[in-house]
C-alpha cells in the first residue's frame, strides 16, 4: 500500500470529494493525530510538530482503498476565539456534508480523564447519527498493568463498550492493526450511517 498526501483545504466551500471512502480524524490539537497518519502510512507523510494547534486545515491522504481527512485540531487554548470558531465550523462542515465519509476516528489521550471537548464531539457525532470509533493514542506511556483501567474509564466516561476503544501507540506499533481492520470494516460498508 502507498498513502501520500493529496492536498488541503482552508474553508467549507473547497472541501474535496476525492470519490472514494473517507475516514475522518478528529481530536484534540496534542493527541497525535500526525504521528498516527504516519504510523498507518509506514511513511512520513503528515507534518508532526511539538507545538500543538499546528493542523490548521483538512488535509487529504490517500491510502488507495480510502483516504484519510485529518481535521483541524480542538481545544488548543491559545489561539484566538475567532480562529477557534473558524475551525469548529470547517470541522462540523465537513462532517456534515461530506458524501464519502465513512467512519471518523475521535483520538484522545489514553494518560488523560474524560476532557469534555471530546465528550462534545461524540455527542456531536451521536447526535447526526455518524458512525466512530474511540482511538485512546500514547498507550505506551501507561504501565502495562494499568492500561485496562484506563480503557475502561475512557468506556465509562464516554458512555461505551469497550469493544469501541481502540488502544494504540503509533511510536511502539501497539494496537495499529486492529485500528487498521476498523478502518477497513467500515471501508467496505461505506456510507456514514452503518
Amino acid at each position: 500500500m502507498t498513502a501520500k498526501f493529496v492536498g488541503a483545504c482552508s474553508k467549507p466551500s473547497n472541501i474535496k470529494d476525492l470519490n472514494k471512502p473517507e475516514i475522518a480524524i478528529v481530536g484534540r490539537s496534542n493527541v497525535g493525530k500526525s504521528t498516527l497518519i504516519n504510523a498507518l502510512a509506514k511513511a512520513n507523510i503528515a507534518r508532526t510538530s511539538k507545538l500543538p494547534g499546528r493542523t490548521r486545515l483538512i488535509n487529504y491522504f490517500d491510502f488507495e482503498k480510502f483516504c484519510l481527512v485529518d481535521l483541524p485540531g480542538y481545544g488548543f487554548a491559545k489561539a484566538n476565539k475567532t480562529e477557534q470558531a473558524g475551525w469548529q465550523s470547517l470541522i462540523e462542515s465537513y462532517l456534515l456534508n461530506s458524501k464519502n465519509l465513512a467512519h471518523v476516528l475521535v483520538l484522545v489521550d489514553s494518560r488523560l480523564d474524560v476532557q469534555d471537548f471530546d465528550v462534545q464531539m461524540i455527542n456531536f457525532l451521536f447526535y447526526h447519527s455518524i458512525s466512530f470509533s474511540v482511538v485512546a493514542t500514547k498507550i505506551d506511556k501507561i504501565v502495562k498493568s494499568k492500561r485496562i483501567h484506563s480503557i475502561k474509564n475512557l468506556a465509562s466516561g464516554f458512555k461505551l463498550g469497550i469493544e469501541n476503544i481502540f488502544p494504540v501507540s503509533a511510536n511502539l506499533n501497539i494496537g495499529l492493526e486492529s485500528l487498521y481492520r476498523r478502518i477497513i470494516q467500515f471501508v467496505d460498508l461505506g456510507g456514514k450511517n452503518v
